[in-house]
């Protein structure tokens, strides 16, 4: 049973996850404000479905930091989970990362216009991992909180894994631009890669 003194560090953890949780949700929305204004630029006699062809690039990097950032989120969620105090390092590190994920529209603005400069490529696939090493380190905040074998106990491979992907990811898109930002399809793999690890060394995580 928690004493006191954890109860109340348990009520302060959770007002600091309603707020993360906040930020994110302000963040998804503040991707969709180019497209807003898009539309209100349409003339009443101009095609919907040729304005959208014409911005297809608009919406297609609406869709990618839309599922980038749900994708993050989802596994923010999992590895607080079984967070029981908010210590000064899982609370910096839980700050740090909503700042990766409320900078995130900023490079999608850009992609349309200026995705093929390395700097926009830096801004977005960058954030991206440094996004996910700052998971890595929650998650090994948060397993420092629960003994081995306790239910909730997150594994920093995933995160880990996601960070060196990203990392692969943006050498790939500054060095070879013609691959633009196809080389984040390899986070698909990042599940994949996880599971091998694990079988290859099971006790990596113990």
């Amino acid at each position: 049973m928690l004493s006191p003194d954890s109860t109340e560090r348990s009520r302060d953890l959770d007002r600091l996850l309603t707020f993360v949780d906040a930020a994110v949700a302000i963040a998804l929305t503040l991707l969709v404000l180019p497209l807003v204004d898009l539309a209100g630029e349409i003339d009443s006699g101009d095609s919907v479905w040729q304005v959208v062809r014409d911005h297809a690039g608009r919406f297609g990097a609406f869709a990618l930091s839309f599922v980038v950032i749900a994708r993050l989120w989802r596994a923010q969620h999992r590895i607080v989970r079984g967070a029981v105090e908010d210590r000064v390092d899982l609370f910096w590190f839980l700050i740090a990362w909503t700042l990766t994920i409320v900078f995130l529209p900023f490079p999608t603005a850009l992609l349309s216009a200026t995705g093929d400069q390395v700097a926009t490529k830096i801004f977005y696939i960058g954030s991206l991992l440094v996004s996910s090493v700052l998971l890595a380190l929650l998650a090994a905040a948060v397993r420092r909180q629960r003994p081995p074998g306790a239910p909730h106990r997150p594994s920093v491979l995933p995160a880990a894994v996601d960070a060196v992907v990203d990392g692969v990811a943006l050498l790939l898109s500054v060095l070879v631009p013609a691959l633009s930002y196809f080389p984040l399809l390899l986070l698909v793999l990042g599940g994949q890669a996880t599971t091998l690890i694990r079988r290859r060394w099971p006790n990596v995580e113990h």
